[in-house]
C-alpha cells in the first residue's frame, strides 16, 4: 500500500472519530437542554397573564406530580383561571378524591371550568365536579357514579391443575377476599360495607356540588353512563359546548376570555428519565427519531389496586 492510500485511510478514520464524538456530545447537550428547559419552564409557570389548562387523561391514580402542578397553578397570580379537560374512564377512588380536593383549593382563588371531552366517567366525573362550571359535548360520555372492588378467582383453575393452597391466619377476615377461595358471608359483608361507605361519599358529593336533593343524586348515581345531552337533563353538567362555552363562562366571571390558554404539562419522564417541556422534547426527538417508539414499548401495564371508580366494558 503506497503512502498516499495510507494517509487517506488515516484521514478518514480521524474524520469518522470526530463525527462519532460530535454526535455523542450533541446527544448529551440536547438532553441537558431538555432537562434545563423542563426544570425552568415548569417550576414557576408562565409569567404573563393567562388561563391555565391541565389534562386529565387515561386511568386516574394517586399522582403526586399532578397534585403539585395544580397547587402551583393556584399559587400563581399570572394564572387567572383554570380549565380542567377530562378524557378518562376513571380510576382509583382515592386518586379521584385527591385531585378533586386539589382543584377545589384552586377554585377558592380563581374560576375553574371542567371541560368533559370524549369520556369523563366514574372518578373522571368525580374530578369534573370540582369545577365551578361543567361543559360537555353532546355525545360525550359521563356519569357512572359508583365504586367497585374486583379480584380474580383462580380456585377452579388450581383444582384442575391439582394445586391447593393452605393457610393459617390470625383471624377469619385477615387477607380477605382472596383469589384462592370464595369469600365467606362475613368477608363479603365487610367489603360491601366499605364499598357502600365510599359510594355514599360520592353520592353526597354529587348532591352537594350539583345542588340537588340526595334522593335525586341517588337516582342519577345508580352507575349508569349517559351522553352529554342526557347529563344536561339529569343536571350532572351545566352546559353543552366546547371552547366557546368555556370562554363565555370565564367572561361571566370577569376573566378576559382572550387571554392565552397555556397547557401546564407534566415534565416528560422519557429519555434517560429527564424532565422536558414539549418544545425541548420535540427537539430531543428530532435527534432521536425512535424515542417515542422506545417509550411505548417500555411502558408497563397499569394495574389498579383497591377501591376503584372506573367505567369499562364488561369482557364477559
Amino acid at each position: 500500500m503506497d503512502d498516499s492510500n495510507l494517509a487517506g485511510q488515516r484521514r478518514m478514520r480521524r474524520q469518522l472519530t470526530f463525527w462519532r464524538v460530535a454526535f455523542v456530545v450533541l446527544i448529551i447537550a440536547g438532553a441537558g437542554l431538555a432537562w434545563i428547559a423542563g426544570r425552568s419552564g415548569q417550576a414557576a409557570g408562565p409569567a404573563a397573564p393567562h388561563i391555565a389548562r391541565i389534562a386529565i387523561t387515561g386511568l386516574i391514580q394517586d399522582d403526586r406530580e399532578l397534585l403539585d402542578r395544580i397547587d402551583r397553578i393556584g399559587r400563581t397570580d399570572a394564572a387567572k383561571g383554570l380549565i380542567v379537560t377530562i378524557s378518562s374512564p376513571g380510576g382509583t377512588a382515592f386518586g379521584g378524591e385527591a385531585i378533586y380536593k386539589a382543584i377545589r383549593k384552586v377554585a377558592a382563588k380563581k374560576p375553574v371550568v371542567s371541560d368533559i371531552r370524549t369520556l369523563a366517567a366514574s372518578a373522571g366525573y368525580m374530578i369534573a365536579l370540582a369545577g365551578d362550571h361543567i361543559v360537555a359535548g353532546d355525545t360525550s360520555i359521563t356519569g357512572s357514579v359508583g365504586v367497585i372492588f374486583q379480584y380474580p378467582q383462580v380456585q377452579p383453575l388450581l383444582e384442575k391443575l391439582g394445586v391447593s393452597l393452605e393457610e393459617i391466619k390470625s383471624t377469619p377476615l385477615k387477607a380477605e377476599p382472596t383469589p384462592f377461595h370464595p369469600p365467606s358471608a362475613e368477608a363479603r359483608a365487610v367489603i360491601q360495607a366499605m364499598i357502600d361507605d365510599s359510594y355514599a361519599w360520592f353520592v353526597d358529593l354529587v348532591a352537594e356540588r350539583r345542588k340537588m336533593p340526595r334522593q335525586e343524586a341517588l337516582k342519577v348515581g345508580d352507575g349508569r353512563i349517559m351522553t352529554g345531552r342526557q347529563a344536561l337533563t339529569a343536571k350532572l353538567i351545566d352546559e353543552l359546548g366546547g371552547d366557546e362555552a368555556v370562554k363565555a363562562y370565564f367572561k361571566s366571571r370577569n376573566v378576559d376570555p382572550t387571554l392565552t390558554i397555556v397547557d401546564w404539562e407534566a415534565p416528560s419522564k422519557g429519555f434517560l428519565g429527564l424532565g422536558a417541556t414539549a418544545t425541548a422534547r420535540a427537539a430531543l426527538e428530532a435527534l432521536l427519531p425512535g424515542l417515542s417508539g422506545l417509550e411505548s414499548v417500555a411502558r408497563e401495564k397499569l394495574f389498579l389496586d383497591g377501591l376503584v371508580s372506573v367505567w369499562q366494558f364488561d369482557p364477559r
